[in-house]
C-alpha cells in the first residue's frame, strides 16, 4: 500500500536519473558528486554531501546488486553520473523512491561483499562523504551473506546527528530515519541442550525503511504495523509455546521475496503478515479488520487493488520483481500447495471468529487475492489488514495501546488453538515444524 502521491525517481527506470525539480524540497541533504575507484578485486564508491546522513546498505542477488537506503536526498550529480562504473560496479542509479526516502542501486559485475560502509564528517576543506567499500568474493560467500540477510548500518561520525527528519509539502515530517541493527532480528534455535521443537511463528510487519506504506495520518503504516507485530510477538512469547521470528524488528526495508524465504528457512508452522489499508480519496469509506488468504483470482475489486499495491512495494523500493514462483510441475509440490491453502483458509476462519469478539471487523472480513508475500508453498499464511488508516475510528484504534493489546490477545488465542489442533493431529512422534494432513 503506497500513497498515490509517491513519485518514483527517473533513476528507477534507467542507469541514471535525477529527482524531478517538483519533488526537490528545501532543507533536504544535497549530494553534489559521486565517483567510483578501484579494480575488480576492491572497489570504493564515494558520495559527496552537504551534511552527514544515516544510511543502510545491503546485498541483493539475481542479478548481483548493492542497495543503499538514505533519507530523502536532492541529487545534484554531474550529467551522466552512474551510466558507467569501474571495478566491481557496472553502473549505478539513484533517486527518490517515495517522500522521505532515497535509494542508490549498484549493479555489480559479480559476487561481492560490503567490506566497509561509513559516513565521514567534513574535514580539511572536504565535504561530508558517504563511503562504500566492496570486495570480490566467491559465490558461496555471497550466498551466505544473502542467506543471513546481512544489512550493514552506518552512522555519521557525529552520533548526535545520526537521525534525520524530513518533511513533504502538505504532510507532517515522518519519524526520524534511524540506522537498524547490523542484522535482521531472527531468533536462532538454541545451539546447546535439546532441540527446540516448538512451532515457529513468523510475524511479518509490512513495509519498512524507504517504503512507508499507507500514510493516512501522522503515523505511517510501517510504524503502526511494527508496533502491533512486536505486541503480538510479546504476547506469543509469554505463553512459552512458540518460537517467534520477526521478518523485521526495526525500520528496515525487506523485499517481499525475502519475507517469504525467512518463513521457509525457519520451517515456519504459520506466517502472519500485518498491514493497515486505506481507501483512495473519493472512493467512499470503509473500516474494520480484514483477513486475506492467497488466491489466483481476487475475491473482489478492493482485494485486487490492495494486492496490486502491496506487490508493487518491491518495485518502488528499487528491487526487480524477478522472483515470482515458476509453474510447479511436480505433483508432490502441487499437493503441498493445496494442503497449505487448506490450512491457511482454516486458520483465517478461526482467526476471524476470535478477532470479532474483540475488535470491529470489516463487513466482508474474509477475502483472497494474489499477495506475493503469501506464496510460500509449504507455510500456511495469512495477511491481516488491521483497519483503515483512512477511517478516523480505525486510526484511533491503531495508535491505541489498549486496542493493540486486546487485538494481539485475540490473534494469539486463534494461533494457539490452530496449532494445538495441528500438533495433536501430527502425533507425538512428529517434532519440529507441523506438517499434518487436513
Amino acid at each position: 500500500m503506497l500513497c498515490a502521491a509517491v513519485i518514483p525517481a527517473r533513476a528507477q527506470s534507467g542507469p541514471v536519473g535525477q529527482v524531478p525539480p517538483a519533488v526537490v524540497g528545501p532543507g533536504f541533504p544535497i549530494a553534489t558528486d559521486a565517483r567510483v575507484a578501484g579494480d575488480s578485486r576492491q572497489t570504493r564508491f564515494v558520495l559527496d554531501l552537504d551534511r552527514t546522513v544515516p544510511f543502510r546498505a545491503f546485498l541483493l542477488s539475481e542479478p548481483y546488486r548493492v542497495v543503499v537506503d538514505l533519507p530523502q536526498v536532492s541529487f545534484h550529480l554531474p550529467t551522466g553520473a552512474g551510466t558507467s562504473g569501474r571495478g566491481l560496479v557496472k553502473a549505478f542509479r539513484y533517486g527518490m523512491v517515495m517522500p522521505g526516502g532515497s535509494r542508490i542501486v549498484f549493479d555489480l559485475t559479480g559476487p561481492a561483499r560490503i567490506a566497509n560502509s561509513t559516513v565521514l564528517d567534513a574535514a580539511n576543506g572536504q565535504p561530508p562523504r558517504l563511503v562504500l567499500e566492496l570486495e570480490e568474493v566467491d559465490e558461496a560467500t555471497f550466498a551466505r551473506a544473502i542467506g543471513s540477510d546481512s544489512r550493514l548500518a552506518a552512522r555519521p561520525a557525529d552520533s548526535s546527528s545520526a537521525t534525520a527528519s524530513v518533511a513533504v509539502a502538505g504532510n507532517p515530517a515522518p519519524p526520524a530515519v534511524r540506522p537498524p541493527p547490523t542484522t535482521v532480528a531472527i531468533a536462532p534455535p538454541p545451539t546447546d541442550g535439546p532441540p527446540d521443537t516448538r512451532p515457529v511463528i513468523v510475524i511479518d510487519p509490512g513495509h519498512g525503511g524507504v517504503d512507508y506504506g499507507t500514510q493516512g495520518g501522522e503515523v505511517p503504516e510501517k510504524n503502526l504495523v511494527l508496533a502491533f507485530g512486536q505486541a503480538l510477538r510479546d504476547r506469543l512469547e509469554r505463553s512459552g509455546k512458540f518460537r517467534v521470528v520477526m521478518t523485521r524488528d526495526d525500520d528496515t526495508f525487506i523485499p517481499l521475496g525475502d519475507r517469504v524465504r525467512i518463513a521457509q528457512k525457519q520451517s515456519a508452522a504459520l506466517f502472519v503478515s500485518i498491514h493497515a489499508d486505506a481507501l483512495p480519496r473519493g472512493e467512499g469509506t470503509a473500516q474494520g479488520a480484514t483477513i486475506y488468504t492467497l488466491s489466483d483470482k481476487a475475491s473482489d475489486v478492493e482485494a485486487e487493488r490492495l494486492a496490486e499495491a502491496e506487490n508493487r512495494a518491491d518495485q518502488i523500493g528499487g528491487v526487480n520483481l524477478t522472483e515470482e514462483p515458476a509453474d510447479v510441475a511436480d505433483i508432490l509440490i502441487d499437493l503441498a500447495r493445496r494442503e497449505t491453502r487448506t490450512f491457511s483458509n482454516r486458520f483465517a476462519r478461526l482467526l476471524m471468529n476470535d478477532m470479532k469478539t474483540a475488535v470491529h471487523m470489516h463487513k466482508r472480513p474474509l477475502k483472497s487475492a494474489g499477495f506475493r508475500v503469501l506464496k510460500a508453498p509449504d507455510v500456511p499464511s495469512v495477511l491481516v489488514e488491521l483497519g483503515y488508516v483512512s477511517n478516523k475510528g480505525d486510526m484511533g484504534n491503531l495508535v491505541s495501546d489498549a486496542w493493540r493489546s486486546r487485538t494481539a490477545d485475540a490473534m494469539a488465542r486463534a494461533i494457539d488453538a490452530f496449532l494445538a489442533k495441528r500438533i495433536a493431529n501430527a502425533g507425538p512422534d512428529r517434532p519440529g515444524p507441523v506438517r499434518a494432513k487436513p
